[in-house]
């Protein structure tokens, strides 16, 4: 550290974000590239930012000397917007749908923007989405749940039923089994959001589904599955071992302190933690139990994995440890030398992440990074490092380590295993490149 001048570095967003992730302020006591880096360091107007992004000459800038209107007017009235709403200056930053990822919009996908969220939760309105027959607006005074099957007595619940009972509040992130996907053969999409953005984290609120399992009576003896069925278009249906229905799992109604959003299952959907997504059931109508799985045809011709022999690996649905850099991340620019944040996230669908390592070398030399509180089982950890960029051409990559010691391999470590031709379960190390512009793309290094 240095108390002397200070170098802040400010990186340019990438498209459709209205300004960085975090615009880099002026840090007190930051780090320091050199002298030489002063001098090198581009002005404002000829890296296209506005001047009051530089942070210097603050005593003459007119933005801080002279009052703007909102300093000597009156404001908004109280409940103005009777839901609140981001301010229009953030409006930019949105969830998004791949252009062709899907030949029809109502069996889609939209990206989480994470290359512009903080800490861990991730809003209702830029939560990913994850479609096969469209969303509905239902009518919760209608819906109704059953639970039937090998219990003791079959039961149907209305809302009223269920939010009754004993709740819980739980934080847990939810994981596309595709997510990354389209990155096993090579780069594919140009920024986070694309690569990684069907990945959210919220605070679920609803009953235990142990708790109505054994209101029902389940089966103790011959009760070895459970099925869970939606009310979409799609009738979506996926089995769960009955030890992992008793441990975690939930059947929620609230998400991030309020109602579930319809593009979120509203007015129920499941809760399973540390599992690809399509086993989260939205729009649940159905639990039954049983002896054996029911082999549903999303869990036996979709989100299957296809092995280099040319077989299928079912039943694959734990979500493995998996981290990736948020920023700078692909499509950002890096604008001047000196310190920066480097950020992202890391989850582990089998419990807590213990470290996440961070290379700036391309894997050669690994730093680890901090952890930010809360580091929580099933949920996203945000982890920080400090870097000083000097210029030089960079590969930035995270590498995540869980509590049950698995670490997040390299893609060619990957493709060993399971080949480059699947979809689902690609949980490994994500490369960023950052040339001597500042630019920042996509890359694969193995």
């Amino acid at each position: 550290m240095s108390e002397g001048l200070q170098l802040s570095g400010r990186i340019r967003p990438a498209p459709e974000v209205p300004r960085p992730a975090g615009r880099r302020r002026f840090l007190a006591g930051a780090l320091v590239a050199g002298s030489s880096a002063l001098a090198a360091r581009p002005s404002p107007a000829a890296s296209g930012a506005p001047k009051e992004a530089s942070g210097t000459d603050a005593p003459g800038d007119p933005a801080i000397l002279d009052l703007p209107a909102h300093t000597r007017g009156l404001g908004q009235p109280v409940a103005a917007r009777a839901y609140g709403q981001p301010s229009r200056w953030e409006q930019a930053l949105q969830r998004r749908e791949s252009p062709g990822l899907t030949r029809v919009s109502a069996a889609s996908v939209s990206f989480a923007p994470l290359q512009g969220l903080f800490g861990i939760i991730t809003p209702n309105g830029l939560h990913f989405e994850r479609h096969h027959q469209g969303w509905w607006e239902i009518d919760p005074a209608q819906h109704r749940l059953m639970i039937n099957g090998l219990v003791r007595q079959a039961k149907v619940f209305t809302m009223d039923d269920l939010m009754r009972l004993p709740s819980v509040s739980r934080i847990h992130f939810i994981e596309c089994g595709a997510n990354t996907g389209m990155e096993w053969g090579n780069v594919a999409v140009p920024t986070v959001q694309y690569s990684h953005g069907m990945l959210s984290c919220s605070e679920y609120t609803g009953v235990l589904l142990s708790t109505l399992l054994d209101l029902c009576g389940a089966d103790p003896v011959h009760g070895k599955f459970v099925l869970a069925e939606g009310a979409d278009g799609s009738s979506m249906t996926r089995t769960l071992p009955i030890d992992q229905a008793l441990d975690d799992v939930m059947v929620a109604w609230a998400m991030n302190g309020e109602m579930l959003r319809p593009e979120n299952g509203y007015p129920l959907r499941l809760v399973v933690p540390g599992v690809q997504g399509v086993s989260w059931v939205k729009y649940l109508r159905r639990l039954e139990v049983g002896d054996q799985p029911w082999h549903t045809k999303d869990e036996t011709l979709h989100y299957v994995d296809l092995m280099p022999d040319g077989l299928h690996r079912q039943y694959t649905s734990i979500q493995e440890v998996k981290s990736v850099i948020t920023t700078p991340s692909g499509g950002q620019v890096m604008l001047d030398k000196g310190y920066y944040n480097v950020s992202g996230l890391a989850w582990s669908g089998r419990g807590r992440i213990r470290r996440v390592d961070v290379s700036f070398d391309g894997g050669r030399n690994w730093r680890q990074a901090r952890l930010e509180t809360p580091v929580l089982p099933k949920a996203l950890t945000r982890f920080n490092v400090d870097w000083v960029w000097d210029g030089s051409p960079a590969v930035l990559q995270s590498r995540a380590t869980d509590d049950t010691g698995h670490v997040q391999p390299r893609i060619n470590q990957l493709r060993a295993l399971r080949g480059s031709r699947s979809i689902y379960h690609n949980n490994s190390i994500q490369s960023w490149k950052v040339a001597e512009t500042g630019e920042v793309f996509n890359a694969q290094v193995f």
